[in-house]
């Protein structure tokens, strides 16, 4: 049996490195064509989107994993069936359970490479290369450090530690200086939003630098028609989708204790957890078409089956997201219910093969 396993683990998983492949390659196509568009813009140039390209490639591979490893054991084990050694596999004694296991096993080893990809890789990667691009075009200036990021405006300098959609930032402090740069105030808020063309900074603190002392003093509130243009925040702020598990969790936990609405981090928490058993779930879902009509297909054919497969989960997956979102279903119950659908569809299918 270790010999089945050893021959049928090869087969899925060089299947699905070469799906990876490709599907990476045409993707990365797609993507040099976009970003050749916006070559030009400020600082950024051809050796910028070249680096922006490479260091993304982690999170596009991890995205396309699933799809790769449906084509890969579509590809894979259908040759094996087309060429009639799973026939000969089965007529030695071995169950056809037998042989889902060890492309299950096979499937194991390669969803724990992804999510270390996906889970440390990709999101450092990523947010590495936005941050690059972003202060190439823009040829502003921020700094990132132990305490948070630093911001010049004018005189003054910002410094903020968390950063969420909206734009809101949190843990705020701004140093003003004067004409020959001495320190004059520090503001401290402990959050500041963006509304109607301003800022409003909430639970405000302040000390005034006096020749004679400091006072000090605090305010509910405070608004700032000049302070942080908006889209200089773009460079620090991540789409939820790019976060690792991890960091979706802390940004949930974050909203919810100051109030906000978490729904899309807590739903993009849970989708990223599902992740890696949707992979598993579209290696079982191709079990069916190795075994049954696609046994005798060709290779085209059964790309083809893949790509409608991957289409129809895509569809599902974001249609049940965005309604659970709308109707507000709880993010768990969004994002398990399309690889569950699969599951369930996938088994019938095996138990049907009987």
């Amino acid at each position: 049996m270790r010999l089945l396993d050893r021959y049928v683990g090869r087969t899925v998983i060089s299947a699905t490195l070469l799906a990876l492949l490709v599907l990476l390659t045409l993707d990365t196509l797609f993507t040099v064509a976009e970003e050749l568009e916006e070559v030009g813009r400020g600082d950024y140039g051809l050796a910028q989107a070249a680096a922006y390209i490479a260091l993304t490639l982690p999170r596009r591979a991890y995205e396309l994993f699933p799809s790769a490893v449906l084509l890969g054991a579509l590809a894979g084990l259908g040759s094996l069936a087309a060429g009639s050694e799973l026939v000969v596999v089965r007529a030695a004694g071995v169950s056809r359970a037998r042989v889902v296991w060890a492309a299950l096993k096979a499937g194991l080893v390669m969803v724990i490479a992804a999510v270390v990809v996906g889970e440390a890789l990709a999101p450092a990667a990523e947010q590495y290369a936005e941050r690059r691009k972003t202060l190439a075009q823009t040829q502003r200036v921020l700094a990132e450090t132990r305490e948070g990021f630093w911001v010049r405006h004018g005189p003054d300098f910002i410094n903020f530690r968390r950063i969420l959609p909206g734009p809101r930032l949190a843990d705020l402090t701004i140093y003003e200086f004067d004409a020959d740069y001495r320190l004059r105030r520090a503001v401290h808020a402990r959050s500041a939003h963006y509304a109607s063309g301003r800022w409003v900074l909430e639970e405000v603190r302040y000390s005034r630098l006096k020749d004679d002392g400091v006072v000090k003093g605090r305010a509910p509130r405070s608004v700032r028609a000049s302070f942080i243009d908006p889209a200089l925040l773009e460079v620090v702020i991540v789409d939820p989708e790019r976060l690792s598990a991890s960091g979706l969790r802390r940004y949930a936990r974050y909203m919810r204790e100051n109030g906000l609405d978490a729904g899309r981090y807590e739903l993009a928490f849970w989708i990223r957890v599902m992740s890696p058993l949707s992979s598993l779930v579209m290696l079982l879902v191709a079990m069916p078409f190795v075994f049954g009509p696609l046994r005798a297909a060709g290779l085209w054919h059964r790309i083809l089956a893949g790509v409608l497969i991957g289409v129809l989960f895509y569809v599902l997956n974001q249609t049940l997201n965005h309604l659970g979102l709308v109707y507000g279903l709880h993010p768990f119950v969004s994002a398990v219910l399309p690889p569950l659908i699969f599951l369930i569809a996938a088994l019938e299918g095996l138990r049907r093969l009987r």
